[in-house]
């Protein structure tokens, strides 16, 4: 009998005295709590800021952050600022003016700190992700307006974005046929550097120009004039040499700014990391003439270099790597026409017609798209018609050109409705050897030419050019034009007739340009291409 009560005086005392105990040492031990407190709480954000630098890292590198990882980091500042609201009601612990201690706050405080402590414990345990803080997405689709973004090129984008976090490489070269897409793709990588916060500025600039031994001192001149621009960056001197020597040292890092005393804008600029894409390069370019410090481990700069010759980017301009980007095949190149043709070509008797078809496009983006529009929603007859003309267009040796993109091209002019549409199109491929015709400039040209003759006001005519030139943007021959500069290069009291941004310029693909001046000087038209010609300016 004595054995069971002293068996059970023991299980009393096991669940009584112990949580007794416990409470008084919450309340004669609530310093060593709040110290212990304290100490954990130091801890704890050691470890958020180690796993925060992670975090950061694999964020620039486009990486998804995991749940399980931003919930943690969520609760560890969660706890941070319970745990700091809990160490300042520390500080007034007394009654009575110090003379009477407050108990019952001490216990409070004591039980708390105790548990807030516990938890903590529990988070610091909780810092160790099995399957890592991140994981790989695709890269997202680009907002270009018209741009088509094909899954076979993720991976080549991919690999340029790896080697533009390699600090060891400083040049890279994009490099393929006309057509392909290249200049929207390059559009694209700088979208993707930009949501990876690779660069605090992207400089995109068309030095087509390369086209003509003649324009170097004009081309490079405007190379400077873009990049000073877009850095916000005024030239002291007026000649070459010495503005590529202000431009390369802008270009580079500055001692001085890595000292702390310097004010915000300087600050800034020390995070400064800058990408410049030079695009459509057909020879080589000087770049120490522009002031570009390609070859110095000091450039806050990278390049990106565009051409249809790999030697020449590989070879010539020095490209550390180069990526070719190749033509669309299979299911790709078949998307792209339907999405553009319509669903009618998963018709039965039509699908294998616009196989064909799209077998004369020769995986070409440009070429596909033409020959899509131009037949979007139409019979079979259409389309067989269209494959037989394609299969007898005579092809043409062009530069850089496929025959089958000659084809389609010729092809899709020989459609246009109307003799107004062709001639404004052959002259559009006059006019944009070097970048965007003005819709001012193309005004004058065509009234000059009499296109509009029978109206009699400018209104009309002005009226009808935009009429045209939405009919050959809609046939994707025609491309809207880059923004105005705003240097106050073109100027006329016609402009005024163009105010509206969707009106004041056009371009043309160069491959477009280059079939466009082939008919031109082959047809009867009222005007001829002649080459070499100097400029007139305005």
């Amino acid at each position: 009998m004595a054995e069971i009560i002293i068996a059970v005086a023991g299980k009393v005392s096991e669940y009584l005295v112990a949580p007794i105990g416990r409470q008084l040492g919450y309340l004669f031990c609530y310093r060593s709590h709040v110290e212990k407190l304290c100490n954990q709480v130091q801890t704890l954000r050691t470890a958020r800021i180690d796993e925060q630098i992670t975090v950061d890292e694999a964020t620039r590198k486009g990486d998804e952050i995991r749940p399980a990882v931003q919930d943690w980091l969520n609760q560890v500042d969660r706890i941070t600022v319970e745990a700091e609201a809990l160490m300042r009601d520390d500080q007034n612990m007394s009654c009575l003016n110090g003379w009477c201690p407050n108990l019952i706050s001490r216990y409070q405080l004591g039980r708390e700190a105790y548990k807030k402590a516990q938890v903590i414990v529990g988070i610091q345990t909780a810092c160790n992700f099995p399957y890592g803080i991140s994981f790989s997405v695709l890269p997202r689709s680009a907002t270009f307006k018209g741009y088509e973004c094909f899954r076979s090129r993720d991976s080549t984008l991919n690999d340029i974005m790896d080697a533009l976090r390699d600090d060891k490489t400083k040049m890279i070269g994009v490099c393929g046929m006309g057509g392909l897409g290249k200049t929207m793709f390059v559009k694209q990588v700088a979208q993707q550097a930009k949501q990876q916060n690779l660069f605090t500025i992207d400089i995109f600039i068309d030095v087509s120009w390369t086209r003509d031994s003649k324009k170097d001192e004009e081309g490079i001149a405007k190379i400077q004039q873009k990049i000073a621009k877009m850095l916000g960056y005024q030239f002291k001197g007026k000649d070459e040499s010495t503005r590529a020597d202000e431009l390369k040292q802008r270009l580079q890092k500055d001692k001085e700014l890595e000292k702390d005393n310097q004010p915000e804008k300087e600050k800034e600029r020390k995070k400064e990391k800058i990408l410049i894409i030079l695009d459509d390069i057909w020879k080589e370019i000087n770049l120490e003439k522009v002031g570009i410090p390609f070859k110095d481990d000091q450039t806050i700069c990278k390049l990106v270099l565009v051409s249809r010759d790999a030697n020449l980017l590989r070879k010539d301009m020095g490209a550390q790597k180069c990526f070719q980007i190749q033509h669309l095949q299979g299911e790709e190149a078949w998307c792209l026409l339907k999405k553009i043709a319509g669903d009618s070509v998963e018709g039965d008797q039509l699908r294998p017609i616009a196989n064909k078809v799209l077998d004369q496009c020769g995986g070409l983006p440009i070429a596909i798209v033409t020959i899509a529009t131009a037949l979007k929603d139409e019979t079979v007859a259409v389309w067989e018609n269209a494959l037989d003309e394609l299969r007898s267009c005579a092809p043409t040796n062009i530069r850089g050109m496929e025959k089958k993109v000659y084809t389609c091209l010729q092809w899709s002019y020989n459609h246009l409705e109307g003799d107004e549409v062709k001639s404004l199109f052959l002259l559009c491929g006059c006019l944009s050897y070097y970048g965007d015709i003005s819709m001012d400039q193309m005004l004058r040209y065509a009234t000059g030419l009499d296109f509009f003759n029978g109206f009699n006001s400018l209104e009309k005519v002005r009226n009808k050019l935009v009429t045209l030139v939405k009919t050959l943007k809609a046939s994707s021959l025609l491309l809207d034009g880059a923004e105005d500069d705003g240097d106050g290069s073109r100027v006329g009291a016609s402009r005024l007739l163009f105010m509206d941004g969707d009106h004041k310029s056009v371009r043309m693909h160069d491959l477009v340009r280059d079939v466009a001046r082939i008919i031109a000087s082959k047809d009867p038209h009222r005007f001829k291409v002649v080459e070499d010609v100097p400029s007139y300016q305005d």
